[in-house]
């Protein structure tokens, strides 16, 4: 009976940290979206007020984020596994090693994704490496937290 209870705890402590390294990825995903845009927006020469920005940005995270959520639930499921498995064998850097593979779990997510659009690319943020890169470090954020919120 303890084994089970055990499990269950274990499992349910998991998917809670799961979740939250999803909004966190989600939500730093989706505002710096939103400031990649905006960015393109002033080359172009508009104006944008910061009431602007701020309202743009609560938008986004309300609209653009549950379409990048999906993407983050298959990018995380799909890495953070590895990263348990490596990780036992370099227990001293877990938490970098659960973000690393958040990272590149973003990208590949993200290449797959933009290889198979029919546009140019799913996320105008990814256009641009630095703008991938950005994207893939707040899921290495939310790696990292998922590390940290998982008991060894």
């Amino acid at each position: 009976m303890t084994h089970t209870a055990g499990t269950g705890a274990r499992l349910g402590r998991g998917l809670v940290a799961f979740v939250v390294a999803v909004l966190v990825a989600v939500a730093l995903g989706a505002v710096i979206q939103t400031q990649y845009n905006l960015a393109a927006l002033i080359q172009l020469g508009a104006e944008i007020p910061l009431s602007v920005r701020l309202r743009t940005t609560g938008e986004d995270l309300m609209g653009f984020s549950p379409i990048y959520a999906v993407l983050v639930v298959l990018a995380l499921a799909c890495s953070l596994p590895v990263a348990a498995l490596v990780s036992r064998g370099l227990p001293q850097a877990r938490g970098l090693v659960y973000a690393l593979a958040a990272l590149a779990g973003l990208i590949v997510a993200v290449l797959v994704v933009n290889h198979l659009a029919p546009m140019p690319t799913l996320i105008a943020a990814t256009r641009v490496w630095h703008g991938l890169l950005l994207m893939a470090l707040g899921a290495a954020a939310a790696g990292w937290l998922f590390a940290r919120l998982m008991p060894r």
